[in-house]
């Protein structure tokens, strides 16, 4: 298949060279991770805030690891491209790494702190805020960087995160009603795949499935959309505060 792919006249999207990985081509799949070390370097060095040396850092192995579960698992029919999918997903097990790390290493300092004063001189107590720091700012980061994702994604459907706040039900109910319509056309694959490629609710089609009036449907449009984005992406943060706001 890489031959293939590499001597076509064609241009194949990096999404298609995906799923062919995906099914079977271990060769593409090794292509894939060897092209974009680059790209994976890149994205742990965002996180640790530092160059990362794909020869010896440890964080880029298991950014490396996290790239070819990301070939492994993404799906076109989320309406997200792979690397976006895949910076994700590289992000967070490079977090999930480091915070790991830290409780090891937390643990092992305050075993042999009364042994090591002359040579560590930080407080145990200083450590631990300091860590609780850590977390607190990687985590911060992360909100952040889902906000950055989320922008990008509403814009193709020409909606600003600046309007979200005015676009939203201002009552209860009404936002639990829209956030079960969005969830109602995400789990329907014929629906889903419309929204997706028309960048539209299909009204018609959509009335079939709610209890809701077309006007109320009409009403909420970018919102109904602006939910279905979040559920469509690999926002963590954001999938939970739907959690909360649909209890």
């Amino acid at each position: 298949m890489i031959n293939h792919l590499l001597k076509s006249k064609r241009s194949y999207s990096l999404e298609e060279q995906v799923l062919a990985a995906q099914e079977g081509d271990r060769k593409l799949r090794n292509y894939l991770l060897k092209k974009y070390q680059p790209f994976i370097a890149k994205s742990v060095s965002e996180v640790c805030k530092k160059y990362i040396d794909p020869k010896k850092d440890d964080e880029f192995s298991i950014g490396l690891i996290a790239f070819d579960r990301a070939i492994e698992s993404y799906s076109d029919d989320k309406g997200a491209s792979f690397l976006s999918f895949a910076k994700l997903v590289v992000k967070r097990k490079v977090i999930d790494y480091l915070r790991s790390e830290n409780r090891q290493n937390n643990v092992v300092f305050s075993i042999d702190q009364e042994y090591e004063d002359e040579e560590n001189m930080e407080n145990p107590q200083e450590v631990k805020i300091a860590t609780e720091r850590y977390v607190q700012e990687t985590e911060s980061w992360q909100r952040r960087e889902e906000i950055v994702e989320y922008k990008k994604a509403l814009a193709v459907y020409k909606i600003s995160f600046q309007e979200l706040p005015d676009i939203a039900p201002k009552h209860v109910d009404a936002r639990q009603s829209a956030i079960q319509i969005a969830k109602i056309i995400f789990d329907n694959v014929s629906l889903r795949s419309y929204v997706i490629e028309k960048k539209r609710l299909p009204i018609n089609e959509l009335m079939k499935h709610v209890r809701v009036s077309r006007k109320t449907v009409e009403r909420n449009r970018k919102y109904i959309l602006a939910i279905f984005v979040i559920l469509c992406g690999d926002y963590l943060y954001l999938k939970d505060y739907l959690k909360e706001v649909n209890l």
